[in-house]
C-alpha cells in the first residue's frame, strides 16, 4: 500500500530522520534566528492579576514546578506508580460508540499514538521492552534483554536513560489518522504526542517523580529496539521517568 509513502506528512518523516552515520557534518539549514518575545507596542495593554485561585491549587503546584530531570536514584518505582502513569498518559475514560477515549486528546479520537516501555527497575516487572494495550490495560512483553545502555546509545549518547528505571517510548501507526486526514494528519499525529507527554510529566509530579521528555534518537535505531518497520509505525518521542537524584 504505497499512497501512505507518497503523503507530504510521511516525505517530511522520512526527510527529517536523524540517522548516526549521516550526523557528522551534517548542519543545520541556514536560518537567521529571531526574537524570543513577540510584542505589539502600539497595542492598549490590559495587565493581569498575578494571584490564582485556591482551587486547583495542587494542579497549579505541578506547573509551576515542572522541569526537566535528567538525574535518577538508583531506587525502583513500583507497579502501581506505573499503572496510574500509564493511565494518566493514555488511559481509557469514556465510551461513545465504538470510540473508546482518553485522557490526552486525539483528532477524530483516532489515536495514532502506541507506548512502549524500556523497563529496568519497576518492582514486579521483569527488565524488558514491553506495550502497552491500551483497551486490556496491560503490558505485552516483547524484550528480554536489559533495554537502559542500548535505548541510550540508540539516543545519541545521553546516559540519564540508562539510569532510569523506566522509559516510555512513544511510536505513531501513520495510517491510523492519515487515512482520514491525508497530508495535514501529521500535525494532528504530532499534536497528540505532545497532549500525551505533558500528561505524564503533570502525574509524575504528582507522584513526586522526575521526568525528562527526549526527540534526539537515531529513529531507526529506536526503531529496531522495538521491532517497529520505521515506514507504517516509527517512534517520535520518549520520556525518562524516576526518583529525583
Amino acid at each position: 500500500m504505497p499512497e501512505l509513502k507518497e503523503s507530504l506528512g510521511h516525505k517530511y518523516l522520512q526527510a527529517t530522520k536523524c540517522a548516526r552515520e549521516a550526523k557528522d557534518g551534517q548542519a543545520p539549514p541556514a536560518i537567521q534566528r529571531t526574537e524570543r518575545w513577540k510584542t505589539y507596542p502600539e497595542a492598549e495593554v490590559v495587565e493581569l492579576p498575578r494571584a490564582w485561585p485556591q482551587q486547583g491549587a495542587d494542579l497549579l503546584s505541578l506547573l509551576q514546578q515542572r522541569r526537566s530531570q535528567r538525574s535518577f536514584v538508583a531506587e525502583s518505582i513500583s507497579l502501581e506508580e506505573l499503572a496510574l502513569l500509564l493511565w494518566a498518559s493514555q488511559g481509557i475514560t469514556g465510551q461513545a460508540g465504538s470510540y473508546l477515549f482518553r485522557t490526552a486528546p486525539s483528532a477524530g479520537a483516532l489515536y495514532p499514538m502506541e507506548t512502549y516501555l524500556a523497563s529496568q527497575r519497576v518492582e514486579g516487572l521483569a527488565p524488558g521492552i514491553y506495550h502497552f494495550d491500551v483497551q486490556g490495560f496491560r503490558l505485552e512483553r516483547l524484550s528480554v534483554l536489559p533495554p537502559g545502555q542500548p535505548l541510550a546509545e540508540a539516543c545519541l549518547g545521553q546516559s540519564f536513560l540508562a539510569q532510569a528505571p523506566v522509559n516510555f517510548i512513544w511510536t505513531a501507526i501513520f495510517r491510523r489518522n492519515m487515512a482520514k486526514y491525508g497530508h495535514r494528519g501529521l500535525r494532528y499525529i504530532l499534536l497528540d504526542a505532545g497532549h500525551i507527554c505533558q500528561n505524564l510529566l503533570l502525574a509524575a509530579g504528582f507522584l513526586g517523580l522526575g521526568g525528562c521528555p527526549v526527540a534526539a534518537f537515531f529513529d531507526e535505531e529506536v526503531n529496531g529496539l522495538l521491532g517497529v518497520d520505521g515506514q507504517e509505525e516509527s517512534v517520535l518521542y520518549l520520556a525518562s521517568l524516576g526518583r529525583k537524584g
